[in-house]
């Protein structure tokens, strides 16, 4: 599975929440400035290429569907981070947040006690 630039993630987020649009549908959830028409067509058929997602045709317009589910991308990424910064250590990602204070007391209890329970 290939990594995604900035652009083709914030394309694949919109598409995992709808599930199933149009490029004009797809521009219409796009926050702050929106790229041309063309461009955004463009990075869809790029992650069609990369097998990230997948089409419908309806005459010469196509709906596009994502291939590859959120939560597969999501431990991809968070695997490939945690070898990549963390030397993959659990510890050393949930110090990381506790040091820039990104994680609570309280979550690091839940996190805790989600794990007790697994036990």
């Amino acid at each position: 599975m290939e990594k995604l630039t900035n652009k083709e993630e914030e394309i694949m987020k919109i598409l995992w929440t709808l599930e199933r649009a149009f490029v004009k549908e797809i521009m219409e959830q796009i926050a702050g400035d929106k790229p041309h028409y063309n461009t955004l067509s463009t990075i869809v058929r790029n992650l069609e290429e990369k097998n990230y997602v997948g089409h419908e045709a309806f005459g010469k317009t196509h709906r596009y569907f994502p291939i590859v589910s959120k939560a597969d991308y999501r431990q991809k990424f968070v695997n490939s981070s945690m070898v990549d910064y963390f030397d993959n250590s659990y510890k050393n990602l949930v110090s990381f947040f506790a040091k820039e204070e990104k994680i609570s007391v309280e979550d690091l209890k839940e996190i805790i006690n989600l794990i007790e329970k697994k036990k």
